[in-house]
């Protein structure tokens, strides 16, 4: 029987995975990031995995102008939900910087089919999934790429302020540009840490 199994280099994939970094707003250029490049990026992101195909995952994506509201509404979410024993004023300060600083911002929800069997649980796994997708897409794509997931985020409010639905649940900022620089080399513990084979 002819092998019909879908084959590419491997070789090629395990280099894009393990080169991958998270590269801040603040090594990007000014350089406009392509919007048919963010159309590629995002529809890899929803192939990703999905269980049910509920599909629950849910983009806003904002550049140039569009960008100037998320400044404010970042600031009011910063200020609102962060405890006055933690406030950072250097971090609150980077925070709204990188709002400029990146060409390309995603805001990502989760959203639930109603009366869904699927546990919310593997809804959020799966935009997770999909987050990954943008990751490794941006980084074939030669851009830089930052997930972010400050506090605020996880309330209502922050939905409706970033223009989700309401019942929406963020799950994280992204930001795309194009970096300047080298990219950072990586670590990670070795995989024998991980993994228990059961072989015997």
């Amino acid at each position: 029987m002819k092998d019909t199994a879908m084959k590419f280099d491997l070789a090629q994939a395990s280099e894009l995975i393990r080169r991958r970094r998270t590269i801040y707003p603040e090594n990007f250029s000014s350089r406009d990031v392509d919007p048919d490049v963010v159309r590629e990026i995002l529809t890899n992101a929803v192939w990703a995995p999905t269980h049910g195909l509920t599909q629950p995952w849910r983009f806003v994506v904002y550049s140039g102008a569009g960008r100037n509201p998320l400044i404010g509404v970042m600031d009011e979410l910063y200020k609102k939900h962060t405890p006055e024993d933690q406030y950072i004023r250097a971090k609150h300060e980077r925070m709204l910087s990188r709002v400029g600083a990146s060409p390309v911002i995603i805001s990502v929800a989760m959203r639930r089919t109603p009366n869904s069997k699927i546990p919310e649980i593997e809804e959020v796994e799966a935009v997770a999934c999909a987050c990954q997708n943008i990751l490794l897409s941006a980084a074939a794509a030669g851009l830089g790429a930052f997930w972010s997931s400050p506090k605020f985020i996880y309330t209502d409010e922050a939905a409706e302020k970033f223009d989700f639905e309401p019942g929406d649940k963020m799950q994280g900022i992204i930001y795309l540009g194009h970096p300047q620089g080298e990219t950072p080399t990586g670590r990670r513990k070795p995989l024998e840490d991980f993994v228990i084979w059961m072989d015997d």
